[in-house]
């Protein structure tokens, strides 16, 4: 936050505003099951590249594995998503892309779509999954922000 609000000073109910969301959006997101939580500082030029990680460990709630097949197809009944299985460093893994229209409101002009990349990674030796959920509010570069996510889930490997 501060390095974001450097250098001004007459923004601190932006900066207050903003501390209290992410906060928010942290704990809602722990209470989920989320572990990690990582956001983009990378600047271009004059401009932050806004982007989130969001690592959550998911339990399976039944005592058999979950294939990764059936997974795909329940994930895929939203014709809004694109589905695949994808072969990772970690493993077998369902990658689901979405666009999600976002805007203040339905007569906003400032009306886009943010860009989510997740990943479903079975855990080995557990029944649960591990969710790689990264986001951008950046449609103009959506393909190159996935394939920078798809880079970044992709060098996930497992040690013992």
């Amino acid at each position: 936050m501060e390095r974001q609000f450097h250098g001004i000073d007459n923004a601190p109910h932006l900066k207050d505003g903003l501390r209290k969301d992410l906060r928010r959006r942290a704990t809602k997101a722990f209470r989920s099951g989320g572990i990690e939580l990582y956001l983009s500082l990378q600047e271009v030029g004059p401009f932050t590249i806004p982007a989130s990680l969001l690592v959550t460990l998911a339990p399976l709630r039944h005592r058999e594995a979950l294939p990764l097949e059936a997974l795909a197809q329940a994930l895929a009944r939203d014709g809004e998503r694109s589905v695949s299985i994808e072969e990772l460093n970690s493993g077998t893994a369902v990658r689901v892309r979405k666009l999600t229209p976002q805007g203040d409101d339905e007569t906003s002009e400032s009306s886009y779509n943010s860009l989510s990349v997740e990943y479903h990674i079975p855990v080995p030796g557990a029944m649960a999954f591990l969710l790689l959920s990264f986001s951008t509010p950046l449609e103009p570069i959506a393909d190159a922000m996935a394939e920078l996510f798809d880079a970044i889930a992709g060098s996930l490997t497992w040690t013992e």
